[in-house]
């Protein structure tokens, strides 16, 4: 065997053994996981990163134990090394670096529940946010007319005007995306349900069905009564009668209400008080669920004209007659 043959397979078998440690790293690159707790381990693109930079704090960290050139030059090879989006990432458990560039490239980032409440009020929803550290704070003024202002409703009035319902967002959200997007859902959802609502209903505009559904929304939290005094309200509206709703009066008390209702305070006319008022109020009083919002458009039939508190379960019982009803009050209220 001459030394030109010799030479060549000295190299062969060295580049065989190169290729087999190539190869070998690339299936420990490609599947070996990241080094994070069954809770897993957030970790945080900023703007201007890069996957050497990932790679690097991931090092650092001790999630990754792979030679931090590794992502950087895969990244390259598969052509996606720029497509990566900035936000919070969860890598979790078994997750690899193929896996996790996946993912940066997806933009599949930390989602965060936040949930309006049905029932609370338009400013209740404001402060809960503005205290909340998870959203980025741009609007300076949390009063409900300088927020309606800041997103673009100077006209509105702002309450009941966002919906209830639990959202996820990504961090960087601003108090006024949050807001935003509360609002448009609501938007939606009463323009939807006005489409399909029943005959004959004392509404002229949507408004005023957004108005009645927010009280029915603070009379009762149970679903199946929804309906059945929408149907009571509704009768009295076309009847002719106040609606005399206590927690239209205790709306337009503010803060002077101080969790008890008074005889003086039913007689003390507000806008919002509906037992020296008649018709609807001005506004919504709360914001209202999508069941409420129904209900008002599809109230139950029926002849009652009067509803009391059980004291049992947050029920009622209905009557139609104003003889009936004193009876039930004083059953059910009075103990008498």
């Amino acid at each position: 065997m001459n030394l030109r043959v010799k030479i060549l397979l000295s190299l062969t078998l060295i580049l065989i053994m190169v290729l087999a440690v190539l190869w070998n790293q690339y299936q420990n690159f490609m599947t070996t996981p990241l080094q994070v707790s069954e809770d897993g381990y957030v970790y945080n693109v900023e703007t201007g990163s890069n996957l050497r930079r990932i790679s690097q704090d991931l090092h650092n960290a001790g999630v990754s134990e792979l030679p931090m050139l590794y992502l950087p030059i895969y990244g390259r090879i598969e052509g996606t090394a720029h497509l990566i989006k900035t936000g919070e990432y969860l890598i979790k458990p078994d997750t690899t670096l193929p896996q996790l560039l996946k993912q940066l490239i997806g933009g599949q980032v930390v989602q965060y529940p936040f949930t309006i409440v049905e029932g609370m009020t338009a400013q209740q929803l404001i402060n809960m946010i503005a205290s909340d550290e998870r959203f980025t704070k741009i609007i300076t003024d949390i009063s409900l007319s300088s927020v309606m202002i800041a997103i673009g409703q100077p006209d509105n009035h702002g309450e009941g005007e966002f919906s209830p319902e639990t959202y996820y967002f990504a961090a960087g959200t601003t108090d006024k995306d949050m807001l935003i997007r509360a609002h448009k859902l609501m938007t939606l959802n009463l323009e939807q349900a006005w489409e399909n609502k029943a005959d004959k209903l004392p509404y002229k505009i949507p408004y005023e069905a957004l108005i009645m559904a927010s009280i029915i929304e603070k009379e009762t939290g149970i679903a199946e009564e929804r309906a059945q005094i929408s149907g009571v309200f509704v009768r009295r509206l076309n009847k002719g009668m106040r609606l005399q709703t206590d927690p239209t009066v205790i709306y337009g008390m503010g803060e002077q209400y101080d969790g008890n209702i008074r005889r003086k305070d039913l007689k003390k006319d507000t806008p919002y008080n509906t037992y020296t008022r008649y018709g609807l109020p001005p506004t919504p009083i709360a914001l209202p669920s999508k069941e409420s919002i129904e209900a008002a458009l599809h109230p139950a039939e029926g002849k009652s004209l009067y509803f009391v508190a059980t004291g049992k379960d947050g029920r009622h019982v209905f009557s139609n007659t104003l003889q009936a009803h004193n009876k039930a009050v004083r059953q059910y209220q009075l103990k008498k």
